[in-house]
């Protein structure tokens, strides 16, 4: 590779040329059977994406914002609710929210992990909500609200800490399902049960995505939910196909979030190298760490029992905008997940947080950036990355200043 070759922030095409021939036999299929909805094809990836995630049930929709908001759904959460979730993560979190009838109630985040913070939750819950004597149940003083979830989300890969969140959880009585999204074979080990989980089977409910650039993603839109509550995961298939048990039976007005036969067809090429593509990933994450280490770049952190795969690799930069500039005209891709926390966004004005309410959420989000990250990258163009930032630290000096994460 020469230095004129642009470094793209993500790598769609070179796993699709690779898988081509697989890929497309399943296109073929579909079209001289004519099966594109549900079907065979559907319950194959169905099962072995529950084997995966060392769940009972999988149950494949349209996109991991079906699958979130099917979810909840199917939990029982919907109108007078509110669910605890954090700020900096992709508003599809709490769309799926606000689109049970629940309303978004944050809590900062851990400042080394980016994840939600139990300290913090469990401030909240004690802090600002009361236990309504009448029913027994939690009320958010901010919303009179009951308050019956949590939703962790798995950011960048990494899982959130899960056993403090489910025991603070468990002590409310409140519901917790996992934001999977971005984390699809992350692993964490719960010291309270001595082995290790994967992301998806800690919760109730997890939910996926397979947009095209997630560590398993589709060629369009697709997500699912996980789950060993058998109850659950039929709910989540009568809301999926529009509340109908069998077909023309509706118990419930549903909803069309079906996962199409084709879209899972390329699921079940691809989960047959989820595996190495995760352990690549890992591999890429090491030597960013041995490029960068030490330079005054604040590197991902990776907590003891905490096994992530790095959908992102996102660094901390006190200039961001300046080294974002810097790499662009070196032909290097970067991006920002994400750059307004959610309680800041227009969307959610109505809900009127302020500025300074999470701090760290807000700390954070001024100052990270996600470097070139997808499993073909090489050595050869990390090595590029890791010389064009140092170069830029270098430039910078002594105006640059560490950032610790």
């Amino acid at each position: 590779m020469t230095d004129c070759e642009s470094i793209p922030f993500l790598d769609l095409v070179s796993p699709h040329r690779e898988l081509e021939g697989e890929l497309m036999e399943g296109v073929r299929r579909a079209l001289r059977s004519a099966s594109f909805i549900g079907g065979a094809v559907v319950a194959e990836f169905e099962e072995a994406f529950a084997a995966f995630c060392q769940t009972r049930f999988c149950v494949g929709v349209g996109s991991g914002t079906d699958a979130l908001r099917f979810a909840m759904m199917a939990a029982g959460i919907g109108a007078g609710d509110s669910v605890i979730t954090v700020p900096n993560t992709f508003i599809a979190t709490t769309e799926a929210i606000s689109q049970t009838g629940a309303l978004p109630e944050f809590v900062d985040i851990d400042e080394h992990t980016y994840n939600m913070d139990p300290v913090s939750l469990k401030k909240y819950l004690e802090v600002h909500c009361i236990l309504d004597a009448n029913s027994a149940r939690l009320v958010s003083r901010r919303t009179g609200r009951r308050v019956v979830a949590i939703i962790p989300v798995h950011l960048y890969g990494q899982m959130a800490p899960m056993d403090p969140i489910l025991r603070i959880a468990k002590a409310f009585g409140l519901t917790v399902i996992e934001d999977a999204c971005q984390a699809h074979g992350a692993e964490y080990y719960s010291l309270q049960k001595n082995r290790w989980f994967r992301a998806g089977c800690m919760g109730s409910a997890a939910a996926f995505s397979f947009y095209p650039g997630k560590n398993l993603g589709a060629c369009g839109e697709a997500g699912a939910i996980t789950t060993d509550d058998e109850y659950l995961a039929r709910s989540v298939r009568m809301l999926r196909d529009h509340g109908q048990r069998e077909k023309y039976h509706h118990e419930v007005e549903g909803y069309n979030g079906r996962l199409d036969a084709i879209q899972a067809h390329f699921l079940n090429v691809k989960i047959a190298y989820l595996e190495v593509w995760n352990e690549q990933r890992r591999e890429a994450a090491r030597r960013y760490r041995e490029l960068l280490n030490g330079h005054g770049v604040g590197l991902p952190s990776n907590p003891e029992g905490n096994s992530p795969v790095f959908h992102l690799f996102v660094v901390r930069v006190n200039d961001r905008a300046g080294l974002m500039k810097h790499l662009a005209a070196k032909k290097i891709g970067t991006a920002i997940h994400y750059p307004i926390p959610l309680h800041l966004q227009d969307a959610y004005r109505y809900l009127e947080y302020r500025k300074g309410d999470f701090p760290v959420a807000e700390r954070v989000a001024s100052e990270i950036l996600s470097l070139p990250m997808f499993p073909q990258i090489t050595a050869d163009q990390q090595a590029r990355v890791a010389e064009a930032i140092l170069e830029f630290i270098a430039q910078q000096a002594p105006y640059y200043h560490s950032v610790a994460c």
